[in-house]
C-alpha cells in the first residue's frame, strides 16, 4: 500500500513537472529589420547601461522626504526678534498707603413698596410689604421699627434707617 501511494506521487509530480523551461517576459526575439513585422512581433529595447546600474548614488536624506505628505514643504517661522525691555523709572516718591473708604454701606431695605393711598384730606400713605406682612406709613413714620419714611412720591418712596444712615430709594415695582 505505501508502495501504491509513491508510485501515484511520482506520478503526479511527472505529468506536472514542465517538459522545457519556460521563457521569461523580459527576453524578447528580434524581429526582421529591427521593426514590427506582420505577426505584432515588437521592436528590441534599447541597450542597457550596466555600468550605470552599478554606479555609487546619493542616499536620501532622513528629514527631505515623506512618502506619506501630500502638502506643500511647510517653511519654518522668521525667528523672533529679541526685545529688550525698557527700563523702569525710578520713582522719586515715596507711595503713600492707602486710605481706607471708610465704613460699608448699609445693606439694602428689603422693603417692597406696593403702591400709594391719598386719603381725602391729602395725606399720603405708602404700602409696603416684607413678603410676610404688609406694613403702610406716612412721612416721618418708622416702619417695622428699622426704617423711616422720608419722602413718599408718586411712582417711588424714600427711606432712611432709623439711626439716620443709608438714604435709599425704593421704587413702586420693587427694589
Amino acid at each position: 500500500m505505501g508502495g501504491g501511494a509513491i508510485a501515484v506521487l511520482v506520478l503526479a509530480m511527472w505529468s506536472l513537472w514542465p517538459a522545457s523551461p519556460a521563457p521569461s517576459a523580459s527576453i524578447v526575439t528580434p524581429a526582421r529589420g529591427g521593426q514590427q513585422s506582420q505577426t505584432g512581433a515588437k521592436a528590441p529595447l534599447a541597450p542597457v547601461n550596466l555600468e550605470a546600474l552599478d554606479a555609487d548614488r546619493e542616499e536620501p536624506s532622513q528629514g527631505q522626504r515623506n512618502p506619506f505628505r501630500y502638502q506643500p514643504k511647510v517653511v519654518p517661522p522668521p525667528p523672533k526678534p529679541v526685545v529688550t525691555a525698557p527700563p523702569t523709572p525710578i520713582i522719586s516718591e515715596q507711595l503713600k498707603p492707602a486710605v481706607p473708604a471708610g465704613p460699608p454701606p448699609p445693606p439694602p431695605i428689603p422693603l417692597k413698596f406696593i403702591g400709594v393711598l391719598e386719603r381725602a384730606n391729602g395725606v399720603k400713605w405708602a404700602v409696603l410689604s416684607d413678603g410676610k406682612n404688609t406694613m403702610h406709613g406716612r412721612d416721618g413714620d418708622i416702619i417695622d421699627g428699622r426704617y423711616q419714611i422720608v419722602k413718599i412720591g408718586t411712582e417711588s418712596i424714600e427711606m432712611t434707617y432709623v439711626d439716620g444712615r443709608g438714604r435709599q430709594v425704593v421704587r413702586l415695582t420693587g427694589q
